[in-house]
């Protein structure tokens, strides 16, 4: 559990350290877990299950049970509603960080203290000191990040809730700590601004200002950035407009970021023609970012998992530039760290950072409609390079035993430590019958699918599914949205394709037993998935958190924007 201190740390020594860990993996993990419980030893959650004080993982694991959000929120609601005895950690909590709600529908509360903190600045030294490594940046250089803040409230209790990211951007020693030697583009008027679309107008208005001394770009997920360029295609004009008479949009109306970006903005004709120039010469947007930000060495985001069907439109807009992926966490704490940036997105593996938290693993097997255990949980140097496992973890923000719910693959190991690859949401699944379709099996075959129209110039914009059980037999039902129209006969035969391209042998063997029906392809109208954006940032979530759902279970709301939106329905062929 690392603590935290205001102090520079070179890469060198950050590497060394990280190092050295990994070669005595579980030394680690007990002295971390030790240093947990010997800190909320006095807890009303520890001493209920009668650990008094013992701090082996054995007593810990025998008298602790595994759990869910479910399970601990009665004591998180006690703590948002003011209570100050110390219920799941010896530190008072006065924050609590609030989940993005795109994976069920719901958000969720999960305390956070200065210990997670720590976490945050650790994995984000290891991860860049690995990447800054190959990639060397210029201290003084610019960082332009597509990066978004919620707004915060207060609980009934008095404690401050906004999202986790938001918990992270608005700390000054986490901005000190981190080892960033570059600064942002943007103001923090801008990221505070409240208002996602005048926001990313300024990030994009402040990324030009300073596109010379752009180092990389980033934001959270890979989404932000793939929104962002859809959105310079449509007001690059004016951008220029505002840069050639330094003169910011009318279209800014939040008063402390039109103050802060029109210090920034002075008129600059050259950098303005010289954009311009760029802009009306580029064929279809590709290579964009180098063209306009050419000291740039590469982009930076998380692009795995539900982020994956955005990497092609940002190797579009990237050109030869490479594409890093971002680390493993969740808004509960982190998990391993991407410490080869020459991986592309689809490969990346994650090296799990023995201090972060105490880590078990949970065997899974797939039995007929769901994942099953298939014995007690392992610890972090146990592990089976090949074997599938849900993630559990305690932390130091009062999370014990929890299960994170991410089914993840070990893929190999590095020194001690294990390296995972991400499988699924372990409750994000297509099953309709003895079937287990994963986000990943509906990405390639969506991403088949799509050949079919890709000459055409036409751009599959986000998609989702789910698996339609009022009909008999059941079927899956796959949500598009694209870019422009498509002739009626490929989209029939790309219903087809999707649903002979899932290869799950349960899904395979139900069809031809006629036990799963023929797959649903229902084309929405343009704009659709950006209502259902619009609603999660209405009820709390933020642009830079946001994921779209890829498997919908039970969120009407989610239902009625989608079929509210369909314009077109096409039905599978395949086996019939």
């Amino acid at each position: 559990m690392p603590e935290m201190q205001n102090k520079v740390v070179s890469w060198e020594q950050v590497m060394e350290e990280f190092e050295a860990m990994s070669k005595d993996a579980e030394r680690v993990q007990r002295e971390t877990l030790k240093k947990i419980l010997e800190r909320n030893a006095g807890t009303e959650y520890l001493q209920k299950w009668g650990l008094e004080g013992r701090t082996d993982p054995e007593d810990f694991k025998a008298c602790v049970p595994l759990v869910t959000h479910a399970d601990l929120e009665p004591y998180i609601q006690r703590i948002a509603d003011g209570e100050e005895s110390p219920i799941l950690t010896t530190e008072r909590i006065s924050v609590v960080s609030m989940s993005s709600g795109t994976t069920n529908g719901m958000q969720k509360y999960v305390p956070w203290n200065n210990d997670l903190l720590s976490m945050s600045v650790e994995i984000y030294r290891v991860s860049a000191a690995y990447r800054t490594r190959l990639f060397p940046i210029r201290s003084g250089g610019r960082v332009l990040e597509f990066n978004y803040s919620s707004k915060q409230f207060n609980t009934k209790g008095g404690l401050v809730a906004c999202t986790a990211t938001t918990n992270l951007f608005r700390d000054e020693t986490f901005k000190i700590n981190k080892g960033n030697k570059v600064l942002p583009c943007s103001p923090d008027e801008v990221l505070f601004g409240y208002d996602a679309r005048q926001s990313l107008y300024c990030h994009l208005l402040c990324g030009l200002i300073y596109s010379n001394d752009v180092e990389f770009l980033a934001s959270t997920f890979a989404y932000s950035i793939v929104d962002a360029f859809r959105h310079f295609e449509q007001v690059w004009q004016e951008l220029c407009k505002d840069i050639k008479e330094g003169k910011l949009s009318d279209r800014i109306t939040v008063p402390s970021m039109r103050a802060s970006v029109s210090k920034l903005l002075k008129p600059d004709p050259d950098l303005a023609d010289e954009i311009h120039e760029k802009c009306k010469n580029m064929e279809n947007w590709y290579g964009v970012i180098p063209q306009l930000w050419p000291n740039a060495k590469y982009i930076h985001s998380i692009m795995t998992g539900s982020m994956e069907p955005y990497v092609r439109k940002l190797r579009h807009y990237a050109g030869n530039l490479p594409l890093i992926s971002a680390d493993y966490g969740a808004t509960e704490g982190w998990i391993g760290a991407n410490i080869d940036p020459t991986t592309s997105p689809e490969d990346t593996i994650f090296t799990v950072v023995p201090s972060l938290a105490f880590f078990e693993f949970i065997p899974l097997q797939w039995h007929q409609e769901d994942w099953k255990v298939e014995s007690e949980p392992v610890g972090l140097t146990e592990v089976k390079v090949g074997q599938i496992y849900e993630v559990a973890f305690t932390t130091a923000g009062g999370l014990y035993r929890y299960r994170l719910g991410d089914v993840v693959r070990v893929s190999s190991f590095y020194n001690s430590t294990p390296q995972l690859s991400f499988v699924c949401r372990k409750n994000l699944l297509l099953t309709v019958n003895i079937d287990k379709t994963t986000e990943k099996d509906l990405q390639i075959s969506v991403q088949k699918a799509v050949q079919l129209f890709r000459e055409e110039n036409v751009e599959l914009l986000d998609f989702t599914s789910y698996a339609d059980m009022s009909t008999d037999p059941g079927h899956y039902v796959i949500f598009w949205e694209l870019s422009d129209s498509v002739d009626e006969k490929v989209l029939n035969k790309c219903c087809t394709v999707l649903d002979e391209s899932f290869v799950d042998p349960g899904y395979v063997g139900s069809r031809k037993a006629k036990t799963i029906g023929p797959l649903e392809l229902r084309i929405v109208e343009k704009g659709t998935f950006q209502k259902i954006l619009d609603h999660y940032l209405s009820i709390g979530a933020v642009v830079s958190q946001f994921k779209t759902p890829r498997c919908i279970k039970s969120n009407q709301v989610l239902f009625d924007i989608l079929n509210n939106g369909v314009i077109q329905t096409y039905f599978s062929t395949f086996l019939s």
